[in-house]
């Protein structure tokens, strides 16, 4: 018998004592007939008969020798320890007290001693070794009170399934060797009962003022404020300089206005809404909105902190504050991204339940999307409006999805502030260390219901029978320092009434009709930027042909030992041809000719998505790879010394995530470009939230601007209904004011001059664009480097072969459906019929449209064609937008699909036959 023989019969042994079922017939007879043994009797000395060496170990195989036999037991010993210790590591939150509320938890019996063999004799015997590094120098008592302290009392840490041992070491030092808990001088537990004053008077007394206004109180939890009054002050000690914010309505008035430091006047005056003129038919609601300020440090060092704009829309605005975040990093060359931290703060019943999350996390550790590590706070009310944890998720844990990464996730119980700031500690030290994400888990719970007019107590009766009975967090802790002589009841009044007094001072002035609310302007980077209506100005995208020229050929030289793919090798040559002028330019060579010029002028670009440094359909090859080394080059990145910064990355397969991270980095980067490309344009739809609740809506609602671009693959080719449609009827629906642009060029330098445009002008919009597929290389499709140098970008593309005068029909299309058109026309030789492409549908103005076509006779015919059904695509809106306009002079008619549930047929030939049609009622009768 060796010492792995004596491991597996000791892990036989433990399964056992759990379930003597679970282990053979033998090995349960034999140790049926070792605990008979070990129960018979007892030398004169104490020792019971089943630790002296020569009799339980003989019955596991004596090796002869008194000596040997007591180094074995002793080391099988030592083993259960170890085991035990292991135990508490991965289990003792299990046992800890998290709840507030102190309802009972499962028991957890694996963190008993009896079940590793280990008796009360043990707990007297001193052990020792590797595994006990941070806990030595004890019997077996004492290594048992040490790991209760740490993973039993407040907080409950989940960290074993960390797999790099450094990490896990690293957390059991710090852990251990405190015993999970700070020793905090008086000036901090003063500070921390201040902010918990701060936090509780705050809720008293706007529910005292504003009876039955919704607030979405943070009653319950007011220990986030100090939790985040300490992870600022950590931040800073950590050369932080900015904060960005994400959070939802609970607590976010108490936020902005005990972290923030929002006027307390300027909340009270939104209560009140005395002038409905300033928000007709915009603005939202005071718990949605978002805040900047500067963080004073007790050192003395700022901080500046925005707290982004807020949906309702749960957890949405995660990826759009980390995009914020890794926007700042990059303005500031803060390569190791340590400079700017995102706090997330979310709800047990969100964090568990919305799928956005899990596209959050997975985001974190990879390339395109780091930031350095996010803190992640997640306020557990243990119920979600009405849903209790049973019915909204199946894990233990709300945040148990958190584990998908190699992070520790903190619980603590939320009435004990200290352990909170211990917990806080660790987690900014921990992300310090390993820039990673760490999530906090706040137990705590909900004072009043979902909002302040509801009644919780019908779906929760026993909880709030408890909370009932609670006393504030803030007189619970006061009652600990009376206790500890750290705070005096005169000093606890003095801090009441100083915060109840600003508190009235500001409500009065709110009250006064000279009051005038703050507003807030957009941040200094914005200043040379606006939204409202489209310019009627041109906008000067044309560029010297000799520089476009140069640039077009350093896009296709790669470093001298690199080993292309001969196909690319082939599409480089084709390009160096585009670039001296013997060859017309296709999409993707338009596409990354203004890159280039943009790039050069010094405007960033950021672009990702699914497969997008190769393109969906291979046209776009902006990120080559070495034939041999597997090594990357990037053309784009390498044109000139001067150029402005460069990522083209593929995303993951999320669309919600990455959408709302690109809008996020767009926030903050009015100069640049920031893309987000479709794998095809139908799959949008996965982002349909983020498009609808801040792309389309942000500024009529928030007064925030972006220049986001959507790149949406879109065209009728006979994929069937999840391959051809980027439901432009959508985003048409959403334009009003002049929020977003919605194009559909039709020709590459169209495309060329619309990206330049979308950057060079200082009107910042979001921009749609509806891309296409097969004529990525329709020989059609092409544009000469002089249309590429020169002209700019048209709303509308008029017919030069037919024009108005004598045509007795006219065509208004958009889209690929120009191309087939035009080819029938050819066909069949029509000479009385002009086509006319509508490359901008919004925004669009009905005298821009009549303009355009003034010189076509009255009485004569005009059709809208279009490939989606007619319930579908352009014609609703243009319908709706043009059609009277249009019917006073002309003859109008709509032809298209005919209406269907969905866009189109999963057939290829019913595709052709329905395409065939639809061409054909286009040129019937001329």
């Amino acid at each position: 018998m060796n010492s792995y023989s004596l491991d597996y019969i000791d892990d036989l042994y433990v399964q056992y004592v759990r379930d003597p079922s679970s282990v053979s017939d033998t090995w349960r007879e034999y140790f049926e007939q070792f605990l008979v043994v070990g129960k018979k009797t007892k030398e004169p000395n104490g020792v019971p008969v089943e630790d002296r060496p020569g009799t339980a170990a003989d019955r596991t195989g004596s090796t002869g020798d008194e000596a040997t036999d007591q180094t074995l037991w002793l080391s099988r010993i030592q083993d259960r320890v170890n085991n035990l210790v292991r135990e508490y590591r991965v289990r003792g939150h299990m046992a800890a007290n998290l709840d507030p509320l102190d309802f009972p938890r499962p028991d957890s019996p694996e963190l008993s001693p009896d079940i590793y063999g280990l008796s009360d004799d043990d707990l007297s015997r001193p052990f020792e070794s590797a595994a006990l590094e941070n806990v030595v120098g004890g019997t077996l008592h004492a290594i048992l009170t040490r790991l209760r302290n740490t993973y039993c009392r407040s907080i409950g840490a989940q960290f074993m399934h960390i797999n790099r041992r450094s990490i896990r070491d690293w957390l059991q030092r710090r852990m251990e060797t405190t015993e999970n808990r700070l020793d905090l001088s008086h000036d901090v537990q003063r500070r921390i009962y201040a902010r918990l004053a701060d936090a509780t008077i705050f809720e008293e007394f706007v529910r005292r003022k504003f009876v039955g206004a919704k607030t979405f109180s943070l009653e319950g939890a007011e220990t986030l404020i100090p939790m985040l009054d300490l992870a600022l002050e950590k931040a800073a000690q950590h050369n932080v300089k900015e904060v960005v914010m994400g959070m939802a309505h609970r607590g976010r008035l108490n936020v902005m206005a005990n972290i923030l430091k929002k006027r307390a006047m300027n909340i009270f005056w939104s209560f009140d809404d005395p002038n409905p003129e300033m928000n007709r038919g915009g603005g939202d609601v005071r718990y949605h909105l978002g805040y900047s300020s500067d963080w004073k440090t007790a050192s003395g060092d700022k901080l500046h902190i925005s707290l982004c704009f807020n949906p309702s829309h749960l957890e949405y605005v995660n990826t759009v504050a980390q995009g914020r975040t890794r926007c700042k990093q990059d303005r500031m060359g803060d390569k190791k991204r340590q400079q700017v931290l995102t706090i997330l703060i979310h709800g047990d019943a969100a964090f568990a339940g919305e799928g956005i999350v899990q596209e959050t996390l997975n985001l974190s550790e990879l390339k395109a999307y780091k930031t350095g590590g996010t803190l992640h706070i997640v306020i557990n009310n243990q119920v979600g409006f009405t849903t209790e944890p049973k019915q909204g998720r199946s894990t233990e844990y709300a945040t148990d999805v958190a584990k998908m990464l190699q992070i520790p996730i903190f619980h603590v119980n939320g009435e004990d502030p200290e352990a909170v700031a211990q917990v806080v500690s660790l987690a900014m030290d921990f992300r310090k260390e390993f820039h990673r994400d760490v999530v906090i888990d706040l137990y705590a719970f909900r004072r009043w219901g979902h909002n302040e007019g509801d009644e919780p107590r019908f779906t929760q009766p026993r909880m709030y029978a408890e909370i009932d009975r609670r006393a504030s967090v803030r007189e619970q802790y006061l009652a600990r320092l009376h206790d500890l002589g750290k705070i005096s009841p005169e000093e606890a009044e003095e801090i009441q009434q100083e915060r109840t007094e600003k508190l009235e001072s500001a409500f009065a002035a709110s009250k006064n009709e000279a009051f005038v609310p703050d507003t807030q302007t957009l941040a200094a980077n914005w200043s040379e930027y606006f939204g409202g209506q489209e310019p009627a100005e041109p906008t000067d995208t044309t560029c010297d042909r000799e520089d476009l020229s140069m640039l077009l050929d350093a896009l296709t030289r790669t470093p001298t030992k690199f080993s292309a793919n001969k196909k690319l090798k082939r599409l480089m040559a084709l390009r160096r041809e585009m670039a001296e002028g013997k060859q017309p330019l296709d999409w993707a060579s338009a596409e990354a000719a203004a890159f280039a010029t943009l790039l050069v002028q010094g405007h960033s670009i950021r672009m990702t998505g699914q497969d997008c440094e190769r393109g969906t359909f291979s046209q776009r090859h902006a990120v080559l790879h070495d034939t041999n080394s597997g090594d990357t080059f990037v053309p784009l990145a390498n044109l000139r010394p001067n150029q402005a910064r460069l990522e083209i990355c593929n995303s993951p397969l999320s669309e919600a995530g990455v959408l709302g991270f690109e809008y996020g980095y767009s926030l903050d980067c009015p100069d640049g470009l920031a893309i987000w490309e479709a794998q095809f344009g139908d799959f949008w739809n996965c982002a349909q939230v983020i498009v609808d609740q801040f792309i389309a809506s942000a500024e009529d609602k928030w007064n925030r601007l972006s220049g986001l671009v959507m790149l949406l693959p879109h065209g009728f080719e006979g994929q069937g209904p999840e391959h051809c449609s980027a439901r432009v009827e959508r985003f048409l629906a959403m334009s009003a004011e002049h929020n977003i642009q919605v194009c559909q060029p039709t020709t590459p330098a169209q495309y060329f001059h619309l990206l330049r445009r979308q950057v060079i002008r200082k009107w910042r919009k979001p921009l749609i664009v509806l891309t296409p597929k097969s004529l990525l290389r329709h020989p059609r499709v092409q544009s000469s480097l002089d249309d590429l140098a020169g002209g700019g970008f048209q709303k509308i593309m008029a017919d030069n072969d037919v024009p108005l005068s004598r045509s007795k029909r006219l065509l208004l299309c958009t889209g690929k459906v120009y191309y087939d058109l035009l080819e029938a026309r050819e066909e069949r030789e029509i000479d009385n019929l002009s086509i006319m492409r509508i490359e901008q549908l919004y925004p669009l103005g009905v005298d821009e449209l009549m303009h355009s076509i003034d010189a076509l006779p009255e009485g004569r015919q005009v059709f809208w064609v279009q490939e989606e059904p007619t319930n579908m695509g352009a014609w609703p809106y243009v319908k709706l937008t043009f059609s009277d306009a249009l019917s006073s002079r002309y003859e109008l008619k709509r032809v298209s699909r005919v209406e269907s549930a969905s866009p189109s047929t999963g057939s290829m030939a019913a595709h052709k036959l329905e395409q065939s049609e639809l061409i054909d009622e286009a040129l019937t009768g001329l």
